[in-house]
């Protein structure tokens, strides 16, 4: 094969390597972390399940239902393992919104918002 032939098949298999792991490989995001509770406590989350809001759960606006999620404090380095069962935060600048039983485990409901680190552990 010739160097043109090889430098294209090449670019082929690392963009096709850099999507898989975009889909399916190590995911980290931050940005502001909420919680939600008592508004919401007994309703049906997006994904049909009565939310508890002294559970331990989240809502992401795009992660698929069911993915765990480890929620660092970017200030305290505590963290969280939560799975995600509703759709929020639906307030601009903010990336996870948690039931209040993980924001007090978390250590976060005096302060209301924090600065977060996710790592996703398992994806559903």
């Amino acid at each position: 094969m010739n160097e043109t032939v090889l430098y294209v098949l090449g670019s082929v298999l690392l963009v096709g390597a850099a999507v898989l792991l975009s889909a399916f490989g190590p995911h980290y995001e931050t940005g502001i972390a909420s919680w939600y509770g008592p508004g919401f406590h007994g309703n049906l989350t997006a994904n049909g399940e009565v939310y508890d809001m002294n559970g331990i759960s989240a809502a992401h606006k795009t992660l698929p239902f069911g993915t765990i999620v480890r929620v660092i404090d970017l200030e305290t380095g505590r963290s969280i393992v939560v799975r995600i069962n509703d759709r929020g935060p639906f307030v601009e600048g903010r990336i996870i919104d948690l039931s209040k039983g993980a924001a007090e485990k978390l250590g976060m409901v005096e302060r209301g918002i924090i600065q977060v680190g996710l790592r996703i552990v398992r994806w559903p």
